[in-house]
């Protein structure tokens, strides 16, 4: 585990980042309606997985919106969608259905998940460094690894990179 200083000079740990090809860290979550998800359930496919702070959001619910409107595009070029946020089941539920939205959303209130993709931890909010979500994505190989992971993401701008970089 990598050592930092925090803001008021004690170390702290730092989640590590995770790399292209490296084996994506399996998880099984609640989703809006309590069900379990597995990365496991999708092995042989592609799969986005992103992280975002808090659902209903202005930043996260333009991400969560260009994912669904991206969907047909991403599903037909064979890529699965999967958002996950610190969130209860009840707050994504209505999330999802506010915004309409059309893939799996995941709540991971332990952080347990987030911290062990590397999206959980020290971050600047408005000039301050605090603990927080890491706005990240990732794209996992059928094959389990990963062939992308991106750090501090913007909300806006996001999908639309993302989908160019993946020829989709």
């Amino acid at each position: 585990m990598l050592q930092e200083r925090s803001s008021r000079g004690g170390p702290v740990s730092a989640a590590p980042r995770l790399q292209p090809g490296d084996v994506a860290p399996d998880f099984t979550l609640p989703d809006a309606d309590n069900k379990p998800v597995s990365l496991a359930d999708y092995r042989g496919q592609k799969v986005i997985v992103y992280f975002y702070p808090a659902a209903s959001t202005p930043g996260c619910t333009k991400e969560a919106c260009d994912f669904t409107e991206s969907q047909p595009e991403l599903s037909s070029a064979g890529y699965a969608v999967i958002g996950i946020s610190p969130d209860a089941p009840a707050k994504i539920a209505k999330f999802r259905d506010e915004q309409g939205l059309t893939f799996p959303l995941l709540s991971d209130p332990s952080r347990e998940v987030l911290t062990a993709w590397g999206a959980y931890g020290e971050k600047q909010l408005y000039g301050k460094t605090v603990q927080g979500v890491i706005r990240s994505t990732f794209v996992v190989g059928e094959d389990g690894k990963l062939t992308s992971a991106q750090y501090n993401v913007k909300a806006t701008g996001h999908v639309a990179k993302l989908r160019r970089e993946l020829g989709v």
